[in-house]
């Protein structure tokens, strides 16, 4: 087919001469019947071929789907009708009767009818319910080629050779076959009326009229789905128009231009167009108004024999030599544009509007374009410029046509535009307040105009461009069939260029950083500086896209709206009845207009895209609000979240225990997964909890699986594994119990109990085997008195050499009390929302020691939502479960030769700059320099544990042949490193442990006012982290927050434990008590905390009647929120207060001035007074503190010069 601006294919097939073709009224199929006695069944969207039918023999000439049934008929040159389910693939049944080649075979839109014509001259009418012939059509002298019923009325068109159409009126057979009926006189008159029986008398179908005016025969015929017009196209090249009423028929007018025989005809089921085919190679469109030519095209080999519509949407296809081909005649996609809440759009009858989103109001016609290209071609592009209100259209009428037009400010209906500016151009488009491109294909020129259409620039484009679009202020996106380029207007030169094939159009997000190329099968989503983002492939035909606010592209294929992340993730948000072209997503209401270019509103649910979004940008909160008010479920969610690695959230999706113990044992939550399985009790879970649990280190429930199943053996080997003496023992009563003599031996074996083996050899008559484990234990009188029960002496027998008797290996450690230590699995965000952790009000947790009458504990800030609960209350009890027992001396370490001088130490100390590596390889001279240039650290005493447990950490010690020293193993937190440049030491206590564990303990330790405790922990926290490593960015901010907090934490407790000894019986120390206490609220601590040490400034201030610093606790503390309780008193005691905002006793504490503490003298140091600070911890000192080491971390010096803490090297990751 020769290029044309109009006609779009929409598929083609390849196969021998196609004869008959019919659409599927609702499926996207198509069947085509061939000359080679084959018919297939076509997808046309997917363009695969959906099945193939071959019981005709010869060709098959008519074919055509049933409107409502999985049904369709055939018709071929052997005479036959058959009659075909395509649900069961088969045929159903044939109709014989024809004498002659089937020409046409349709089916009747309402009754159980099928109509056929063939070359034996008739026209027979055939009922497929009850598979009989019901009427014969006689009159035709020649072939019939061409019948077909009257889409409403009880008419048939019939055309033949011999160069006649004739229309029947079968109005007698409908009344014949249908209910029976009570009969008026004028009917019974019309049935008698011997005029209207034809010349056997049969008055069923009789001709109604007679077309003649072509010169030779007519090959089809077809009726005007609404208007009372026939076209008919014959062997004389001529499309000929009849008109009909009810009593006569006449010809309208004849369409010339086929110079070879015309094939078929058909009128266009929603234009005023008549399209017809012949074997001079082309496909014709005549207007039928002007019956003048509108359009043609032409194959260069292939004659037309076939043309068909489909019935509902603007597709046409035509049967060839060699295939068929279904296309359209125009683009359906209505030109349009979008600037802020308004939508501008073209409207069938090229009528320009406007739509309004915020008010869903459309606006009456502003203009009317009919003048623009050719009536029979819609608008291709519109592009907004709201600076001068002007839009500029393009036609592809006469090889590209542009026009510049100012809108009105008023719609007033569809007026002509009065000044307009017109140009040739492919493609035009706006790319500032006043100056537009215009790209001509033809001549591969890109002119920038003014907006007087007056040239000011011109741009060599690629070669090869085909079309152009906006790319951003100022630049040009150029398309060509295999790329995509931005080039810069005013620079005129390529700023980049991406590989993409076959892009079509071009979608900016709201904010301009992203856009959409959009291609036939493929969207690829890239910045604005073309670099790709992702990609994704549809078989199915892509029309439109738009962007969400929170930017995921939304878009429309032929029947799907669906949606893409730019991570790549895509899914399908709603099924469409109807194509239609996506403008804006304005939250659950996707905006679009039809073909018919009418704005439409579509409801959508976002949840599922906006979940995964949340999911993506790890927005907890989102997620934990979807889920809570959504039913956001399926298997679909469930998969992605697994393949994310997101088990622990799929988990709150799934309520089928078999999924939730899938999922419990994929992340880790055996405490689920026990549960599941409970509730299952099958056995085959069981064995698969069992492993998991193994896997984890916990024996408790590997036990417990175990004895659900009743494997003894295997309970035996765990407690010999664990210790526990007193179940093995159980387990060997339980085997004498059984009965099982071999579980008996194992766990006498395994228990070492000698005794009870040579009984057991007793009891089964191996006296023997009794005797040999008796003599080789050294048990002589055993031995003898088997020897005298056996009637023999020693000298009888002889013995082998018997060895010492191997011994039963013991647990060093008993460990069956409880489970293998291991590292918690902390808590994930959305876990930690889940369990409202994050972001909870606090209250008060612990009263006691800070004169607060309440003895109630409420719930804590913050972090202590959900603390009354017992799991919560055992998660801040650091009990035996968080302190690590202290290491029991597997191998004497200190005895072992090992450290800095073993060689993969010596690495670790090459390989690294951070301090913590250094301590691991045992280099703690190399370590302390370093930690003394990075953090002015001077005093190493206190540091002096955590350098032992980081370099005991690192190493493994397996006990090797006796006298000599056991085997060391270096432990490497880079497992999978193979270069010995990059090897690194595993460093204990991590980041996450810090925060989780020992950062909880001190939360812990000030809640229940062990003070001393408190810093203590805070200062090991501090220490922990000046030897440590992270292994991000994003964690070194982290462990910066960390630091900060137990700078703080450590001040406050200070000033408080300074204050508590102090005598309050004379003015000095009652005067420098108020002080301290006024300076503990200072420190940034949690909001729960604060308000503790709030409260007792409060209460101390109060009862000392200073009440202007009560009043201004007070008000802190309302500000804060928390307890009910504790803002009660706060707000009795600022009543009180406001009585007399007076001070009895004059303190050093400005509320209203900024000020830090010193962390030495508990003094304020006013914003402008000389100060120094900690170069580790950042806390602040007097000047005459400097060159003393830091009071908070106890290491380092205060003032010192210093580069910073070190805890990642980016080259190491």
């Amino acid at each position: 087919m020769q290029s044309s601006p109009n006609m779009l294919t929409k598929f083609e097939s390849k196969s021998s001469r196609a004869k008959g073709i019919a659409f599927h009224p609702k499926r996207p199929w198509i069947l085509v019947s061939l000359h080679s006695s084959t018919i297939q069944l076509w997808d046309y969207r997917m363009g695969t071929l959906i099945d193939r039918f071959e019981e005709h023999d010869g060709p098959v000439r008519g074919i055509d789907f049933h409107k409502t049934q999985p049904l369709f008929v055939s018709g071929g040159d052997d005479y036959k009708i058959k009659v075909w389910s395509y649900q069961t693939r088969r045929c159903l049944f044939t109709l014989n009767g024809h004498l002659d080649y089937v020409r046409t075979v349709f089916f009747h839109h309402e009754l159980p009818w099928i109509l056929s014509a063939s070359d034996d001259q008739t026209i027979r009418i055939w009922n497929w319910q009850n598979r009989s012939l019901i009427c014969t059509m006689t009159g035709h002298n020649h072939y019939v080629m061409s019948a077909q019923f009257h889409p409403k009325e009880d008419l048939i068109a019939s055309a033949s050779l011999d160069q006649s159409v004739r229309i029947w009126d079968i109005s007698g057979l409908r009344k014949k076959h249908s209910a029976p009926t009570s009969m008026t006189f004028e009917d019974q008159m019309s049935r008698a009326n011997p005029n209207q029986a034809d010349m056997f008398g049969n008055t069923d179908a009789v001709v109604k009229f007679v077309l003649e005016g072509h010169d030779r025969g007519v090959n089809w015929v077809a009726f005007h789905p609404t208007l009372p017009l026939i076209v008919s196209a014959g062997d004389d090249r001529l499309i000929k128009l009849w008109r009909m009423s009810d009593t006569k028929a006449w010809e309208v007018d004849t369409c010339r231009g086929h110079f070879q025989n015309a094939s078929a005809c058909l009128f266009h089921p929603h234009q005023d167009l008549i399209l017809s085919v012949g074997e001079d190679k082309t496909i014709r469109v005549w207007d039928l108004n002007k019956r003048t030519s509108v359009q043609s095209f032409k194959r260069d080999l292939d004659r037309f024999w076939v043309i068909a519509a489909h019935p509902e949407i603007n597709l046409f296809a035509a049967g060839h030599d060699t295939g068929v081909m279904v296309f359209k005649l125009e683009r359906e996609r209505p030109a349009s544009a979008i600037y802020q809440n308004q939508l501008f759009y073209i409207t069938k009858e090229k009528h320009v509007k406007s739509y309004d989103f915020a008010k869903n109001i459309e606006s009456p016609s502003m203009l009317s374009l009919r003048k623009l290209g050719s009536p029979w071609v819609p608008p291709r592009t519109l592009s907004y410029n709201p600076a001068e209100r002007a839009i500029l259209v393009t036609s592809p009428a006469d090889n590209g046509t542009y026009e510049l037009i100012h809108l009105p400010r008023d719609a007033t209906g569809a007026v002509e535009p009065t000044d307009s500016k017109r140009g040739q151009g492919t493609s035009a488009v706006f790319v500032a307040r006043n100056r537009f491109a215009v790209f001509n294909q033809s001549s591969q020129q890109v002119d920038i105009k003014d907006l007087s259409n007056s040239t000011t620039k011109t741009i060599k484009p690629p070669v090869g461009t085909t079309d152009i679009f906006f790319g951003g202020t100022g630049c040009l996106l150029f398309i060509t069939p295999t790329s995509v380029a931005l080039f810069d207007i005013q620079q005129k030169k390529q700023l980049a260029e991406l590989a993409v094939s076959g892009v079509k159009y071009v979608v900016w997000s709201n904010d301009g950083l992203y856009a959409a190329l959009l291609s036939k099968h493929n969207v690829t989503i890239v910045t604005k500086t073309l670099e790709q983002v992702s990609s994704l492939h549809e078989t199915i035909r892509i029309k439109s896209a738009t962007w969400d606010d929170a930017g995921v592209l939304l878009y429309s294929t032929l029947n799907h709206v669906k949606y893409s992340l730019l991570n790549g993730d895509n899914g399908i948000i709603r099924t469409l009845d109807q194509t239609v072209y996506l403008v804006r997503v304005k939250g659950r209401n996707v905006y679009c207009l039809d073909r018919n270019a009418k704005p439409r509103i579509l409801e959508i649910d976002p949840t599922e895209y906006r979940f995964k979004l949340a999911l993506v940008k790890r927005n907890y909160d989102e997620m934990l609000q979807i889920i809570k008010n959504s039913s956001l479920v399926g298997q679909s969610i469930i998969s992605y979240l697994q393949k994310k690695g997101y088990p622990e959230i799929a988990l709150q999706f799934v309520q089928d225990p078999q999924t939730r113990f899938e999922l419990a044992l994929e992340c880790g939550n055996l405490d689920v997964a026990i549960e599941m399985a409970k509730e299952l009790d099958r056995p085959k879970l069981w064995d698969r909890l069992s492993t998991e649990a193994l896997a984890h280190g916990n024996h408790q429930t590997v036990e417990m699986t175990y004895q659900k199943q009743r494997n003894f053996e295997k309970l035996s080997f765990l407690y010999l594994g664990t210790g526990d003496q007193e179940k093995l023992s159980r387990m060997a009563k339980i085997a004498e119990h059984r009965g099982d003599f071999i579980s008996r031996f194992q766990n006498a074996i395994y228990r070492g109990d000698v005794e009870d083996r040579i009984q057991m050899f007793k009891e089964v008559d191996q006296y023997p085997l009794a005797y040999l484990t008796a003599k080789s234990h050294g048990l002589t009188e055993e031995a003898e008195s088997i020897l005298e029960a056996c009637g023999l002496t020693e000298e009888q027998i002889s013995l082998c050499t018997v060895d010492e008797p191997l011994q039963v290996p013991r647990p060093i450690v008993p460990t069956f009390k409880s489970n293998w230590p291991v590292k918690a699995a902390a808590h994930s965000s959305f876990e930690k929302a889940l369990l409202g952790e994050v972001g909870a009000a606090g209250e008060d947790a612990a009263a006691n020691g800070y004169d607060i009458e309440e003895e109630e504990e409420e719930a804590a800030a913050v972090h202590d939502a959900l603390e009354e609960e017992d799991e919560d209350v055992a998660g801040w009890d650091m009990g035996e479960e968080i302190n690590v027992e202290e290491d029991v001396d597997f191998v004497n370490v200190d005895s072992v030769e090992g450290g800095a001088g073993s060689s993969e130490a010596d690495l670790w100390a090459r390989n690294s700059p951070l301090a913590a590596d250094h301590v691991a390889a045992g280099s703690f001279d190399t370590a302390m320099q370093l930690l003394n240039r990075q953090v002015g650290a001077v005093h190493f005493a206190p540091l002096k544990p955590r350098f032992l447990e980081v370099y005991k950490a690192t190493k493994t010690y397996l006990p090797a042949t006796v006298s000599l020293p056991p085997l060391v193993n270096y432990v490497r937190r880079t497992v999978e490193e193979t270069d010995s440049r990059k090897v690194l030491p595993i460093i204990p206590r991590d980041l996450e442990t810090i925060a989780n564990d020992d950062l909880q303990r001190g939360y812990a330790a000030m809640r229940a006012n062990k003070l001393e405790e408190g810093v203590e922990i805070f200062r090991g926290i501090l220490h922990t982290l000046l030897v440590n490593t992270v292994s991000s960015e994003a964690e070194v901010e982290q462990a910066k927050k960390i630091i900060a907090t137990a700078r703080e934490y450590i001040l406050a407790m200070s000033i408080e434990l300074e204050r508590r000894p102090l005598p309050v019986d004379t003015p000095e120390g009652l005067k420098r008590s108020l002080e301290l206490s006024a300076y503990f609220t200072m420190p940034k601590l949690e909001v729960a905390h604060r308000q503790l040490a709030l409260i007792s400034a409060m209460k101390f201030a109060f009862t000392n009647r200073n009440y202007s610093s009560a009043l201004s606790f007070a008000n802190r503390m309302l500000a804060n929120g928390g307890s009910a309780k504790l803002l009660d008193q706060a707000r009795k005691i600022k009543a009180q207060c406001e009585r007399n905002p007076q001070d009895a006793i004059d303190i050093e504490f400005d509320q209203f001035a900024e000020f830090d503490i010193c962390a030495a003298s508990h003094t304020p140091i006013y914003t402008g007074s000389p100060s120094v600070t900690d170069p580790f911890t950042g806390a602040k000192y007097h000047e005459q503190y400097k060159g003393t080491v830091c009071h908070v971390s106890q290491v380092t010096e205060i003032g010192a010069p210093a580069s910073g803490l070190r805890l990642f090297v980016p080259s190491q990751n």
